[in-house]
């Protein structure tokens, strides 16, 4: 990790965060609206955005550590790290996280997505039931933020779906309204042994989108983040909405997960990467040397410039 303009072993370190909540909340609102914002996503320029919204969900581990993500005092040492790499265009975190951010200033510039929808707690009994418990769109407006992201698992032998789906479009049409980003990160999921597993089938894949596309009274707003999976040719001809490859905590080497992210954005429409466990904890905890090694495959030229004829 590159050395921040802190001690790393002072435990105190991020108690002016404490104090600032305690004595002057409005410090947050504050601070987001003197937040310098992105000139905005265009195409031709991938985005680089890191997530950080999985501790909410109660999903604590990274690299097979149940554990990894228990101090927010390291977490928010190496999400400084990542989002000042120059190459990182913004962050997806719960509003816990995104706070602490907007009060460290580590998001001046930056795209900024709220994460809506963190009900669906891992392991819990009712996880497919996935209550949206974290950023409202009027919350992410008054924040200055780009967008929200809402994790939309559809399970067909699950009844809480139905109303899962009925939130998620009602999500997006008070997103839509606001004129901000809808992310939408659809799966078809099941229960295998009691735990929620998602189907990374190209098939499945392409179903989750299909049925994540018609969700809301409009497309205008709306964005993908889907799995990297095989076949990405197939899933990426599905839907002509932007879309950002989400990096969850993959057990293969580091290299075959970075070879499959680079073929994957060099497909249209996909507009960048969204990642966060596989490089803010690293095997080598070089979070500085994954975030350039994943911003090394991105495409950042902009695309020629062609006439369009639309047809009534």
């Amino acid at each position: 990790m590159t050395a921040l303009s802190l001690d790393l072993d002072d435990p105190r370190r991020y108690e002016f965060l404490t104090r600032l909540r305690l004595e002057d909340p409005t410090s947050v609102a504050r601070a987001a609206q003197a937040r310098r914002r992105h000139a905005g996503p265009r195409l031709g320029e991938q985005n680089f955005i890191v997530a950080a919204d999985h501790t909410a969900r109660g999903a604590m581990g990274a690299q097979g550590n149940p554990s990894a993500m228990n101090d927010r005092r390291v977490l928010l040492d190496r999400l400084q790290v990542a989002l000042a790499h120059p190459a990182v265009d913004g962050v997806l975190a719960s509003p816990d996280i995104l706070d602490d951010l907007l009060l460290l200033g580590a998001l001046e510039g930056k795209l900024v997505f709220g994460s809506m929808n963190r009900g669906g707690l891992a392991g819990y009994v009712n996880e497919f039931d996935d209550r949206f418990t974290g950023h409202t769109a009027q919350a992410l407006a008054d924040l200055g933020a780009d967008g929200g992201k809402m994790l939309t698992r559809i399970a067909y032998d699950d009844a809480a779906t139905a109303s899962l789906l009925e939130a998620t479009a009602h999500a997006i049409d008070e997103l839509t309204s606001r004129g901000l980003i809808a992310m939408v990160e659809p799966f078809l999921s099941q229960r295998v042994e009691g735990r929620a597993r998602n189907d990374l089938t190209p098939e499945a894949v392409i179903k989750s989108v299909a049925i994540a596309a018609g969700l809301g009274a409009s497309s205008a707003y709306k964005w993908m983040k889907l799995p990297v999976v095989a076949d990405m040719e197939r899933v990426m001809a599905s839907t002509t909405m932007p879309t950002v490859l989400l990096g969850g905590d993959p057990t293969e080497k580091p290299d075959e997960v970075f070879a499959s992210w680079e073929r994957a954005l060099a497909l249209p429409g996909v507009q960048g990467l969204t990642v966060g466990r596989t490089l803010l904890y690293p095997a080598d905890g070089d979070v500085d040397g994954a975030v350039a090694a994943a911003a090394g495959l991105l495409r950042r030229s902009a695309p020629q410039e062609q006439e369009t004829e639309i047809h009534a």
